[in-house]
């Protein structure tokens, strides 16, 4: 895990425009699930019909708690992010080549805002969900990239076992 972390730094630290700061934690998600793009870390899956919920604590002290999840490949699960701190938090699911090739599309498009079924934006006193169908097993991340968060050690681990 720590050599994770210190890779993903490296990764990101040449991108200071790493900010999704949309105000979703109190719209709805608009997400046609029947279409979701499956990607290397799982797919977005209707939050109402998972059979697992995982409670996830953002906090100004630059920690997710639980840090560490597991979870079997095929698991639903919904997962709901509280955002207990004073500044935006996020909580984004990946793996060290999604958010190494985010980086550098994000250096090539600075500007540029979106709101991907992988990702929460909560602002603070605000909780946001999503859901997500693990349909791989592997080591998988999830982070907070807004600048200088997932530095200070903002990030965790998802473990998803056959």
């Amino acid at each position: 895990m720590i050599r994770a972390a210190v890779v993903l730094a490296w990764v990101i630290a040449g991108s200071s425009a790493w900010a999704h700061t949309g105000p979703q934690a109190e719209a709805a998600r608009k997400i046609d699930y029947a279409r979701a793009k499956a990607t290397p870390f799982g797919k977005a899956a209707d939050p109402a019909r998972a059979a697992r919920v995982v409670a996830i604590e953002m906090a100004d002290t630059m920690r997710f708690t639980p840090s560490q999840i597991r979870v079997r490949r095929g698991d639903t699960v919904r997962f709901v992010a509280t955002n207990s701190g004073q500044v935006m938090h996020e909580m984004v699911l990946g793996t060290l080549t999604d958010w190494k090739e985010h980086a550098e599309h994000m250096r090539q498009h600075p500007g540029m805002e979106h709101d991907e079924p992988h990702m929460l934006h909560v602002p603070p006193s605000k909780t946001a969900e999503m859901g997500w169908q693990f349909t791989r097993a592997g080591e998988f991340y999830f982070g907070c990239l807004v600048p200088g968060h997932f530095e200070a050690g903002m990030v965790g681990t998802i473990k998803v076992t056959e």
